[in-house]
């Protein structure tokens, strides 16, 4: 596949290391307005654009790649006030989304694993649950949108979310279950941001020929 990187920070370096391990080029990347104007046909021509920017920025990259007709993957967290209006857009044109909290295959099986684990701890109240998460001191957006995810998972309420910043940790997230008894730890530690560039690759792969909006649910059939 030929694919487009709008987002060139750390991601967009990772995604572009593995990329041709799968077979894939890149073709361009855009990390500026002006490359948006100079790089705008290679966009056209690509197969997808993977897009990893920033909060502020990532709705208008993703209404442009649906306007122009590009299927587009997004791993940028902290724009969802828009996701209905940005998922009627690609339905309206025909196209093809991917967004992810966190495309670690690893981090996407805890998701299910948390989902389970709430299930199961319903007819316990003696246990208060916590959600902890620790990212680089880069990450703009605190909570992270995994850690968001994970809450929005567990059927009580207030559950609290802690954000730490600190060195270049790709991404550790906790969640915890205490009584006076014991406790109850998920965790997932990301060792690198390679975890993430493959879901991203994955997920590019997954939409060739595709229409409508996706998951990783839909890409692991979770």
């Amino acid at each position: 596949m030929e694919i487009a990187l709008i987002g060139y920070g750390k991601m967009g370096h990772a995604i572009e290391a593995m990329a041709p391990e799968r077979g894939h080029r890149i073709v361009c990347t855009i990390d500026t307005p002006e490359e948006w104007d100079a790089r705008q046909q290679a966009l056209k021509d690509a197969d997808v654009a993977i897009e990893f920017t920033t909060p502020a920025t990532a709705a208008g990259n993703l209404r442009r790649c649906l306007e122009m007709g590009v299927a587009v993957v997004c791993g940028t967290t902290g724009w969802y006030d828009d996701y209905d209006s940005i998922s009627a857009l690609c339905r309206e044109k025909g196209g093809a989304l991917f967004t992810a909290t966190n495309f670690s295959i690893g981090m996407n099986i805890m998701f299910a694993l948390n989902e389970k684990l709430d299930t199961l701890m319903a007819g316990h109240p003696e246990y208060s649950v916590s959600i902890s998460e620790t990212h680089h001191i880069h990450k703009l957006d605190a909570p992270s949108g995994t850690a968001i995810t994970l809450r929005g998972q567990i059927h009580r309420d207030d559950v609290p979310i802690e954000s730490i910043r600190e060195g270049e940790v790709p991404g550790t997230h906790t969640v915890r279950y205490d009584s006076d008894i014991d406790s109850i730890m998920l965790t997932h530690e990301a060792h690198s941001r390679r975890g993430l560039a493959l879901g991203a690759l994955m997920a590019a792969e997954y939409l060739k020929d595709k229409q409508g909006v996706f998951t990783m649910k839909d890409l692991l059939a979770l």
